[in-house]
């Protein structure tokens, strides 16, 4: 007999009013029509043009001639306007210009789904018994990209929801391409991506260690010269190259923005067709200093790359790559502390069975070993994490999902050995949610999934996935959970 769960009332689902200003790509012919049009009007054609299009849309947008003045920088840069005399224009050219090089895009407007909850670094204002939460979304917009938003709200001494209002305006953040690369562990990743050695040296070996992105691009530059006309092979090779320091990153927003107003909207090419299924945890390290982690996956369209996300406040977020045969695949999720004076982490590099993994550093991991196999009908497909273990005096709490028959996706748990987390302990012999008969109609059927839990007075809030379109929250008794966990000990 299933544990009784409780459906809260709150619900998520896609807005399609809620719109980011994105960089508008042309062909080559049509840019070069389109900037040499501008070029051609006179001032006051300029005005009328700008002033129409700053009272349609401005009113929609934070700083929106900002936002033009970045578009019509990255114009200069694109080969079709190299030749075309762009640095003297007046301000009006160049903010016209670069709103027809801007697009609106309705990142909710195809699905909100798969939540993960953490404790907001914000705990001021609040009645006795209550907690001041976040929760990231992965919110679909046309083409099917995905990015992380978020939502603040509070759990009350009851255990009762109740979400803030999202802000009016929604932005995107500055990005501050700034990283330091270490020449070794770049080197390594590469060498998983089976990158032709002759072709990685003849860039790396031109590099210091440690050294920047704009040393590296200068590197590539000059390896690209050696020849006048290098091989298709050559350039694919350096490409990668690239590809993999475009996945390092940091971004910031202004101090002026709501959380429910900030977006993490793919940067990288590594990103362009997603960004995946954010697990977040607060970390705590060994001095007690509180530091938000995420992993998610970052999916080019052919290629997937997990990779971590670093913030202390919900403004400045560091995103990097995670190196190492125990950080591939999707599905991986940090302990929330370090374990034996070691970072820690789950799983799924076969796409079927969940493993453990630790580390000295937090970005590279190599070895892993199992943990947890489909052992239930319900999980026969495959058996992966809904998020990070959850530190309980029992043992860590793992909330899993499960695949049955009819890809019908389960939320399970296991129970793992406080001391030593490759052991499990416990694990439930039955489903801890199934979709009902209002949840298993959406973009993907059948299909309940979260992406990290929260215990709160005693009670596990879980906020989940409702068909790939929606988002919903449960509560359960930890008590109860624990007391059926340990009926069926392992």
């Amino acid at each position: 007999m299933r544990l009784p769960v409780i459906r809260k009332p709150n619900r998520f689902h896609p807005d399609f009013r809620r719109v980011i200003i994105r960089f508008l790509e042309h062909n080559p012919d049509q840019t070069r029509s389109v900037v040499q049009t501008i070029l051609s009007m006179d001032d006051n054609a300029v005005q009328k043009a700008l002033t129409y299009t700053l009272r349609e849309f401005a009113k929609r947008h934070r700083n929106i001639t900002k936002i033009f003045y970045r578009h019509f920088q990255k114009v200069q840069l694109l080969n079709a306007a190299k030749d075309l005399n762009l640095n003297e224009l007046t301000q009006a050219k160049q903010l016209l210009i670069g709103a027809y090089f801007s697009q609106e895009y309705s990142i909710e407007s195809a699905a909100f789904f798969n939540p993960s909850m953490i404790e907001s670094p914000d705990q001021t204002g609040l009645e006795e018994g209550s907690k001041r939460v976040i929760v990231s979304f992965r919110a679909t917009g046309e083409g099917h990209i995905s990015s992380i938003v978020f939502r603040s709200g509070i759990i009350d001494r009851a255990g009762n929801l109740t979400f803030e209002k999202v802000g009016r305006y929604i932005e995107g953040a500055d990005l501050i391409k700034r990283n330091k690369y270490c020449k070794k562990d770049f080197i390594s990743k590469l060498d998983e991506m089976d990158i032709d050695k002759s072709v990685l040296y003849s860039v790396m070996d031109r590099l210091n260690d440690p050294f920047i992105y704009g040393e590296l691009r200068l590197a590539v530059e000059q390896a690209l010269e050696e020849n006048n006309d290098p091989s298709s092979h050559k350039k694919n090779i350096i490409e990668k190259i690239v590809w993999l320091a475009d996945s390092h990153y940091e971004i910031v927003f202004s101090k002026d923005t709501h959380i429910t107003e900030r977006v993490i909207f793919p940067i990288s090419y590594t990103e362009r067709n997603g960004i995946e299924d954010a697990r977040f945890v607060k970390f705590t390290d060994e001095n007690g200093k509180v530091t938000y982690y995420a992993t998610y996956t970052a999916y080019s369209g052919t290629t997937i790359l997990p990779k971590l996300i670093e913030t202390e406040d919900f403004y400045h977020f560091l995103i990097k790559p995670l190196h190492g045969q125990g950080a591939q695949n999707k599905n991986l999720a940090l302990f929330p502390r370090k374990i034996n004076g070691k970072y820690a982490m789950i799983s799924r590099i076969d796409g079927i069975n969940s493993y453990i993994g630790y580390s000295d550093n937090i970005n590279i991991w190599e070895e892993s070993k199992p943990l947890h196999k489909p052992k239930y009908f319900w999980e026969y497909i495959k058996v992966g994490n809904c998020g990070s273990p959850i530190e309980t005096p029992y043992g860590w709490l793992v909330i899993t999902h499960g695949v049955g028959p009819m890809r019908q996706y389960s939320l399970g748990a296991i129970l793992l050995d406080i001391d030593d987390p490759a052991k499990v302990v416990a694990t439930l012999s039955e489903p801890l949610l199934v979709p009902n008969d209002e949840e298993r109609e959406g973009y993907v059927p059948n299909v309940v999934y979260s992406c990290g839990s929260i215990i709160h007075n005693e009670n596990l809030i879980i906020p989940y996935g409702i068909s790939d379109i929606a988002s919903g929250f449960v509560s359960i008794e930890l008590d109860n959970l624990i007391r059926k966990l340990k009926d069926n000990p392992c």
